[in-house]
């Protein structure tokens, strides 16, 4: 394990120790710092425990964790709690994550980490900094595999690491964000919605595609509709900006612009390259598997009604990062 820049337990680095000093949260002993001395002790590229073990005995005595917790946390910042036995422990400032997170959030949790190491080696100069965001980026890769795969998606990590690598730029450039996509919600006369089915995935959905440079947002959705279907549309409204991660819509993380559109011409025409099928559906008779319906469909179908639809945007969970993943 890397030791770079830690001072050795008992040193000092500017009047700062390992196991106290003003830049740990608590100056009797923090479980960071203990793990940290644990991991210095353990020597240079070891496992932290295995051959070893000795570090860790700190963490095992006086009647186990649960006084060793209690100890470290002598002059924490968290409350005393009741537990089950009645008696009083230390809770943590974050509580315990319920239920088990869902494949949707951990690929969520897995693409923020990937972003924030990204962006960090984008404005660092610090090759101890960039070992720390290059380390970041591998769990977080360890995270999205294991949600997409398994255990047995351990080997393209490292591929995964790689391509993230190679996206980093240097200053605003590499500051990551999410991608913009655009979307349109097209009805007829019939009360129908314009749908595609996308031949990479074989999922319904209707025209959408990246916002390419050079045009406006707009501009993009009239091109994106008359190449993948053959119809030529004309823009009434925005009528929803949507997270894709957070609905599941895409693993990519992206901001999806939907106007409402209405076609004006051409004739159907699925793009041979991008679309496996394309139609004309109505609400109570739509293609399946279809992408997000259950988030955006009663509005879509509200606002090709014409009826006085606001912009569809993703309420804001309590906690914003640990919220119900359900709630949109």
């Amino acid at each position: 394990m890397p030791t770079k820049g830690v001072p050795r337990p008992g040193t000092s680095s500017g009047g700062r120790g390992v196991l106290g000093g003003p830049d740990r949260p608590s100056r009797a002993g923090h479980l960071a710092g203990l793990v940290e001395e644990a991991a210095v002790r353990a020597g240079e590229g070891k496992l932290l425990v295995g051959t070893d073990p000795a570090p860790l005995e700190l963490l095992l005595v006086s009647g186990g964790l649960h006084d060793v917790m209690t100890a470290i946390l002598e002059n924490g910042h968290a409350p005393l709690c009741p537990n089950s036995a009645g008696t009083r422990w230390r809770c943590s400032s974050v509580g315990s994550v319920e239920p088990v997170p869902s494949t949707k959030q951990l690929l969520r949790w897995s693409e923020a980490l990937a972003g924030i190491a990204r962006t960090g080696l984008g404005f660092t100069e610090s090759l101890y900094e960039q070992e720390r965001f290059e380390e970041i980026l591998r769990v977080a890769a360890d995270i999205r595999t294991a949600a997409e795969e398994g255990t047995e998606g351990a080997q393209d990590v490292e591929g995964l690491v790689e391509e993230w690598l190679g996206s980093v730029g240097k200053g605003v450039p590499g500051y990551v964000t999410p991608k913009v996509a655009v979307g349109a919600a097209v009805g007829n006369d019939k009360g129908e919605i314009l749908l595609i089915q996308r031949a990479d995935s074989g999922v319904w959905l209707y025209p959408t595609g990246w916002a390419d440079v050079g045009y406006s947002a707009s501009e993009v959705v009239v091109k994106e509709v008359e190449e993948e279907t053959g119809i030529e549309v004309e823009v009434v409204r925005l009528i929803a900006v949507l997270d894709g991660l957070r609905i599941g819509m895409s693993r990519i993380p992206l901001y999806s612009l939907v106007f409402q559109c209405r076609p004006v011409g051409g004739k159907l025409k699925a793009h041979p390259l991008e679309c496996s099928d394309v139609g004309w559906f109505p609400m109570d008779d739509l293609p399946f598997p279809l992408a997000g319906a259950e988030r955006w469909g009663e509005h879509v179908f509200s606002a090709l009604r014409g009826d006085p639809v606001e912009v569809l945007y993703d309420t804001v969970r309590s906690p914003i990062w640990r919220g119900d993943p359900q709630r949109t």
